[in-house]
């Protein structure tokens, strides 16, 4: 008699790459065989993607931890995996606080996921694996290259570059996603048309810091001796050609940083019918002192400057942003100046 179909549910926490994250790790479970269930009291597995930037994120963690342990004691055989940032940052604290949990592993593993839950079947104790780095392979290091379960079809991620080179005071990204490293040129558009091959008509590139991409590669290839590299924003290269794979009707971006925010860029999203007139440029104070609290690298006028130039260049841009109130040290005044910038800046 052949064994009964397992099933599984992933819960997501964060960002754009904890949900693209996500669909990967859905992707390997039914390669592996698995189903996806409608919830969690009709599965077997259940993942919790999780995201360790806002505050109250590990109390909403070990809360569903706590809930689960009465799932997981209801029916044989059933896992709880828990993935992403929290579990990169806190490691084996959360097998510690929840022994009950069955897979524990970080941001750089993601390809690893139905070879874990597999092992921890053989095992009492919970598996915890936390990769310090992401390995030098295509497919662990973007997880774009593995098997994916669209949430739907129309639309896909793909990963261009991970990890964060910048220090911003308020972001715990560089020290959950590592250094950032920028994907192949050409592996990026392979993926594209491949994407575009099976029906997806919409691409979101995803990053980090997206618009630095390419710095990294450029580079290496001048430190390995190749001269005729020259440093150039490849960004906006990327957009143009993503753009014209055919196929591809819109094309979105996040998420930029505005120290590194370009002209080529601005150029690109113009010229190329596919990219969407939307920017989303985060601004996060409008004080030039809690600016450099922050270690941000610009200044209020500066972020305005480069928006007043977008909007020139990009006819109806829409454009978004993200905003942090009270950092710590924010007197009154600085507080003013958020307002003032942000009612210049006229966000959608």
């Amino acid at each position: 008699m052949s064994e009964p179909v397992r099933s599984y549910v992933v819960r997501t926490y964060g960002c754009q790459m904890n949900e693209h994250d996500s669909e990967r790790i859905a992707g390997l479970l039914e390669a592996d065989g698995m189903v996806r269930a409608d919830s969690e009291d009709d599965a077997d597995v259940v993942v919790l993607n999780t995201c360790c930037i806002r505050e109250n994120a590990d109390n909403k963690l070990y809360g569903n931890l706590g809930h689960l342990k009465s799932w997981k004691g209801k029916k044989d055989g059933r896992q709880i995996v828990v993935s992403g940032c929290l579990a990169q940052k806190d490691r084996e604290t959360v097998a510690d606080r929840a022994g009950h949990v069955d897979v524990v592993m970080g941001t750089h593993n993601v390809h690893r996921a139905a070879e874990l839950l597999a092992e921890a079947q053989s095992r009492t104790d919970p598996v915890v694996e936390i990769l310090e780095a992401a390995v030098v392979d295509d497919h662990v290091m973007f997880p774009s290259a593995l098997p994916a379960r669209r949430e739907v079809g129309y639309a896909g991620w793909v990963t261009i570059q991970i990890g964060c080179d910048n220090n911003c005071a308020f972001c715990i990204v560089p020290a959950v996603r590592g250094d950032e490293i920028s994907r192949p040129y050409a592996d990026v558009l392979a993926e594209v048309r491949a994407v575009a091959a099976e029906g997806v008509t919409e691409v979101t590139l995803l990053g980090q810091n997206v618009n630095s991409y390419g710095r990294d590669l450029q580079l290496a290839a001048r430190q390995a001796g190749d001269s005729s590299v020259r440093l150039r924003p490849l960004f906006a290269d990327l957009l143009r050609d993503v753009g014209a794979v055919p196929g591809i009707r819109r094309v979105r971006y996040t998420s930029p940083h505005p120290k590194d925010m370009r002209p080529e860029t601005f150029a690109a999203m113009a010229d190329t019918p596919a990219v969407c007139e939307h920017l989303h440029y985060p601004l996060q104070s409008g004080s030039d002192r809690v600016l450099s609290l922050m270690h941000r690298g610009y200044t209020g006028a500066r972020y305005l400057d480069k928006l007043v130039e977008a909007r020139r260049v990009v006819p109806d841009l829409a454009v978004s942003t993200d905003i942090i109130v009270g950092f710590p040290g924010e007197t009154d005044d600085d507080f003013e100046r958020t307002l003032e910038v942000a009612a210049a800046a006229e966000y959608d």
